[in-house]
């Protein structure tokens, strides 16, 4: 949403477990992943989406570029959080001019930070129609966030270009892939390591955003509590083992039932968000949920959210209209850890003048 220039990218992901990083190039009406890199951040380096340690956080971004083996210095990234605001305001109807100039006034009623502490943008989402209204996407991130992920990139060696905020990342990727039609309404939810990204798309356009505090560590930890083992151990068993295993392999029959019970208390609040989106929505059904991130690979996920939200239920793919160059690495691998890529994969179809 933040744009800093305009210029092909390197989409970057900075979660609070794990940076995550992509490079895509045109490859005719499509994409094509020419690398990929990640690097483990270590414990609390980010807390509640605030940087606590900003060094490791930046070795980490340098550390994932050089195992992507990447051209490009610009970056596109996101954000989320407390710090972040996304808001689906109704405005009489005017002009674009007339928005820029009152956009700042109109923010000032929805956004909970002195309006001098934040960068702001918007996006119109519903031109003037017969009721004289217009519909408009306010977003709002707090000033000392961005310059954190400024400084940190640029420690790293590279420049940022653009700052997205993760759902939109993910809706980016889901457009792109999945080519939806005006009257097709999907939930994506993105499941990070301490948060849950949800995000509604009616069509291409976001009508319902929500961060969810809770996520994939909590998987982790219910494994390495059971198992007395270690949390990297148990974040192998909790995506259900390496390539080629299964989670018969790796999965022990003592753990499922613990995993259940996180699952459990992660869909209350999902539950929870999406009645709360079919409360206040003009349609509010929903034709499927596409699960993102790195805890979407948690053997029989995609099961158990269909069994507890009576939607159907999809990991998603961010391959489908991306191609893998075989400069990237084993196709087959890359596909296996493609719903934890999809929002840098978002981040990486986007360019500096596409705002």
């Amino acid at each position: 949403m933040f744009s800093f220039g305009k210029k092909t990218v390197i989409g970057l992901d900075i979660g609070s477990s794990q940076v995550k990083a992509v490079e895509l190039e045109p490859h005719g009406s499509n994409f094509r992943l020419r690398g990929y890199g990640f690097a483990l951040l270590p414990p609390e380096a980010i807390v509640q989406g605030s940087f606590m340690n900003a060094p490791a956080i930046s070795a980490a971004v340098s550390e994932a570029c050089a195992m992507g083996g990447f051209k490009s210095k610009d970056v596109v990234t996101s954000v989320s959080g407390h710090s972040v605001i996304v808001k689906r305001i109704t405005l009489p109807a005017q002009s674009k001019e007339e928005l820029e100039e009152s956009i700042r006034w109109e923010a000032e009623q929805y956004i909970p930070f002195d309006i001098n502490e934040v960068n702001l943008d918007h996006q119109i989402l519903r031109e003037s129609g017969v009721d004289g209204q217009m519909d408009v996407l306010l977003v709002a991130a707090k000033k000392d966030l961005i310059d954190d992920y400024v400084s940190v990139i640029s420690e790293a060696g590279l420049s940022l270009l653009v700052m997205d905020v993760d759902a939109f990342a993910v809706g980016n990727m889901y457009q792109h892939n999945y080519q939806p039609s005006d009257d097709t309404t999907v939930a994506l939810l993105d499941l990070g390591a301490s948060v849950i990204n949800m995000n509604v798309m009616s069509g291409s356009v976001p009508v319902f955003t929500r961060d969810i505090t809770s996520g994939g560590n909590q998987y982790t930890e219910e494994i390495q509590k059971t198992l007395g083992i270690s949390f990297e151990e148990a974040e192998r068993i909790k995506v259900g083992g390496r390539p080629g295993e299964t989670s018969k392999d790796v999965v022990p029959q003592e753990v499922e039932e613990s995993m259940r019970e996180v699952s459990e208390t992660m869909l209350a609040e999902i539950q929870r968000s999406l009645d709360f989106y079919r409360a206040t929505a003009t349609s509010s059904r929903l034709e499927r949920l596409l699960l993102c991130g790195g805890a979407a690979r948690v053997p029989g996920l995609e099961r158990i959210f269909h069994d507890r939200l009576e939607i159907p239920v999809e990991i998603a793919n961010p391959f489908q209209r991306v191609d893998i160059a075989s400069s990237a690495g084993d196709e087959e691998m890359i596909r296996e850890l493609g719903p934890s890529l999809c929002t840098a994969i978002g981040l990486g179809m986007r360019r500096g003048d596409d705002t």
